[in-house]
Formats: structure tokens, sequence, C-alpha cells
């Protein structure tokens, strides 16, 4: 009956990703006889990002699986906007393209879709502070989108029912600049889809969402039109086996599942005292660090704390890293006041919870099961896997994990667990509220780095000029030396 199944779903996929028909004399075949798997991409948080710590995105490490299933090297190859990756498969520079575009008419018109790989709302975005655009027809501006993307079909179709709605499309900016450019008030309007919307006001907390145009839609990768049949079949079964194994949920969750919850005093709050507090500490936390990122460690720091070296609860944890007065003593923590030693014994506390933990626990994962067991405690964690297992449940992952960490508070539950109640909601919380702050410091620090970038890039562009400079006056005094 699961094969039948299996084989009956792989038929309607197929269905669906049918041949689409387009002019062949604008396309190449796509031959596939590459050695490596071409993948073209945008840049994103959420698609692909690349850095001197490797790469990260959802649709690069769904590329990776791929490839690694085709037994294949990846070769992600980054372009500008969506028409100059619409031309690279049409002209067959690239096998596929794998950079959050949704399931469109016009997309199937020209391109062979994949199946859906999550799915997000298109929404009306607008800053905080101005009033709600709930009339298409009375926007006092005109809507700014990306050119060729899914929002200009979009506000297309609205078009016919909103006679006065206008928009301008632009091709040299990307998603994350125009809701930069709605945060800082440079624009008025924009179209977003609700993931890269919960990302980025993290960054960006005057963001707020409007009314939803497009709801449910089905983000994909595109294939050729011709020639692919082979690599459809081959992605398909991949899909297929993804699902099942439960790999694809755990990438929607990783890269999407703790960004949902928005709290903008909170995030106005941690962005202030980033500027403010986190220079003081910021040498001990990469200091102290050792294996951890820096960054993991001052957000957990944040969340005990915020980053007050005074801190106190009413159950007697206090200093920085909110250490019990037992973990500390354990630790070698003589003053819990001092931020050194502090953050030295929560550092410490965390890298020992990671060596605890059982090696089923995948190494991106550790770090959500530690933070747990750092909130909670251990052995409260290791009832909850139990749990989870008991439920037919994966008990090293952290999708399942934050599924019955909530039961430890009940007591049909608690009751037949080693360690008893726990308020396994507030662990929950307490990590996705971690994540979300380091990926605030992530962000923050590459902005940073950017933004030296390109003051040292134009000093040393002004040292240029000045040096030609120089050396056009010497010519011209040598040139009116008598002979």
């Amino acid at each position: 009956m699961k094969r039948f199944t299996a084989t009956l779903t792989l038929i309607i996929l197929l269905a669906g990703c049918r041949q689409a028909v387009v002019d062949e004399a604008q396309v190449t075949p796509a031959v596939n006889e590459a050695k490596e798997l071409r993948v073209g991409t945008l840049y994103g948080p959420q698609i692909y990002v690349s850095s001197t710590q490797g790469s990260a995105g959802f649709d690069y490490e769904m590329a990776a699986r791929f490839a690694d299933f085709l037994g294949k090297p990846l070769e992600m190859k980054p372009y500008g906007n969506i028409n100059e990756l619409y031309q690279a498969l049409k002209q067959n520079e690239i096998d596929l393209i794998a950079a959050g575009l949704s399931d469109t008419r016009s997309r199937r018109q020209q391109f062979r879709l994949g199946p859906p790989l999550y799915r997000v709302n298109q929404v009306m975005v607008y800053r905080a502070g101005t009033p709600v655009p709930k009339d298409l027809n009375a926007l006092d501006a005109p809507v700014t989108v990306i050119a060729d993307s899914s929002f200009v079909e979009t506000l297309n179709r609205l078009k016919a029912d909103n006679p006065n709605l206008e928009w301008q499309q632009v091709a040299d900016k990307d998603n994350e600049e125009l809701l930069s450019m709605i945060a800082s008030g440079e624009l008025s309007y924009t179209i977003s889809d609700s993931t890269s919307i919960n990302i980025n006001r993290r960054f960006m907390p005057e963001l707020r969402s409007g009314q939803v145009l497009e709801q449910q839609q089905a983000v994909v990768w595109l294939l050729p039109p011709r020639g692919s049949d082979q690599l459809m079949s081959q992605l398909l079964r991949f899909w297929h086996q993804e699902q099942r194994d439960g790999t694809l949920e755990h990438l929607v969750e990783k890269y999407f599942g703790h960004v949902k919850r928005f709290d903008y005093v909170d995030t106005r709050a941690f962005i202030r005292a980033v500027d403010s507090k986190l220079p003081k500490y910021r040498h001990l936390f990469e200091t102290y660090a050792g294996e951890l990122d820096w960054r993991k460690l001052a957000a957990t720091s944040y969340q005990e704390s915020h980053w007050n070296p005074r801190a106190r609860s009413p159950t007697g944890v206090r200093g920085m890293m909110m250490l019990t007065l037992a973990t500390a003593k354990q630790l070698g923590v003589e003053n819990r006041l001092d931020p050194e030693q502090s953050i030295r014994g929560g550092a410490r506390y965390l890298s020992d919870i990671l060596v605890r933990l059982p090696e089923s626990i995948p190494e991106e994962e550790r770090m959500w099961f530690a933070l747990a067991s750092y909130n909670i405690g251990y052995g409260h964690v290791e009832d909850a896997r139990k749990l989870a297992q008991a439920r037919g449940l994966n008990p090293s992952a952290w999708k399942d994990l934050k599924q019955v960490l909530p039961l430890l508070q009940k007591r049909k539950y608690y009751q037949h667990t080693r360690y008893g109640y726990a308020r396994g909601n507030e662990a929950v919380h307490y990590v996705d509220s971690i994540r979300r702050y380091y990926d605030t410091l992530v962000w923050i620090d590459n902005q940073a780095k950017l933004e030296a970038l390109a003051r040292e890039q134009a000093q040393e562009e002004a040292a240029q000029r000045e040096a030609e400079s120089q050396a056009g006056e010497e010519t011209e005094l040598s040139g009116a030396q008598p002979n």
C-alpha cells in the first residue's frame, strides 16, 4: 500500500511539473551533461549567503543535498536579478534555479516547476507610523517591487479591480534592499513574501505587514522547459526522500520556524543594547566562547540578563549568564556578579552540555538542545526526548522536541517522567528567542564588516586619485622646464 501511495504521489507530481509551452527558438536544450550540478540563485538570508564561515540558506542546503543525491559536486552561481537567472537557464548556463521563487502562471509558461518546498503569503509592506494601506485604489504613493517577480503578476491581476493602483519595477535592488528602504522611509510601499518579512523585521523592526494579496503560494525550483526529463525525475525522487525522512521539514523549521514570533519593543531594545552595552563585553564573549560561536554565547547572555552583570531572578540565579550558586561553585566561579567570571562559567557550562548530548543529535541542532538544557535542565530535556520517542517522533530532531517540551507541564505526561514537571513551553520560547537574537547579531556583524570594507575601498580609491593627481602635476612641471 505504501509503495502504491508513493507511486501515485510521484505520478501526480510529474503531472503537475509538466512540460511548459515556450518558443523553442528562444531556449537552448539542457543536456545535463555537466560534471557538477549548476544551480542559479540570488543572494538572500533565506536563499543563499556565503562568508568566511561557510555557505548557508535554505535553497543552498537543499541544493547541496540534491547534489549529494546525484553524486555530483555543487556549483552555486549567484546572479544579479531574476531576469538574469531566467536567461542563464534558457541558455543552459545552469541546470536549475533555486532562489526562493514562487509558483506563478508566467513561470509555468516558461519553465518546468519542481515540487513545493514550502509556502508563503504575498503581503503589502509599509513603515510603522504610517496609515495601514487598506484600499489599494487609494494609496498615496506607487508600490515599488522587484522586476520580473511574482509580485508584478499579482499587481497586474489586482489592477482590474483597482484601476488607480500604480507601481514601479526595479531591477537593480533585491528584496532586502527594498525592505530596508521601507524601514528608513525612502519608499512608501512594497510587496514581499511572509518569510522574508519575518526574517528581516528582526533587523528592521519598523516594517509592518498589511493586506495579504496572495495566500499559500508554493516556493519551487525552476528547470528548463525542454531536455530536463531526467533531472526532473531525479528531483522528484529526491523530494520524496526528503519528505519521507523529515529533512525538508527540518530545514523549513531551521530557517523559518523561529522567526514567526515578533515583538517590536523587544527587537528595538535588543538593537539598542547591541550599540550601547555589547561593545563593553564583546571581547569577553569572543575570548571565552572557545569552539562556540561567540554571537550565540552573547545572544544567550542577553536572553538571560539583557547584558546586566548585576541581574538577579527570584529563584536566586545571578549575573550575566544567570548561574545558580551550585553551578557557579562547580564551574569555579567565585563571584557571579563579575562579568568575566560569569561569561567564562556560562561558556564552559554550555560546552559541557554539548559534550554530554547524544551523538544522534545532528551538529547543526546540538546548540538548541544544549540551550534548552541550560534553561530547564539536562534531565528534563532527556525526559522530553523519551516522550518524543514514545509518540513516534524523532528524539534527536529539534522540530520534534519543540512539540513535546510543553507536555512536561501537564500532569498526564510529567508524572511518568524521571525528573517530573518542567516549564517546557518556556524552554521553546527561550531557544527561539536566542536564535532570533543570534540571527540579528550575525546580520549586524556582517553589515559592520561591509561598511568597513566600503570605507577601506573608498580610502584606497581616494589615495589612488591623489597619487594620479600628483603624478599629473609633476608631469606638467617637468614639461614646463627649459631644455
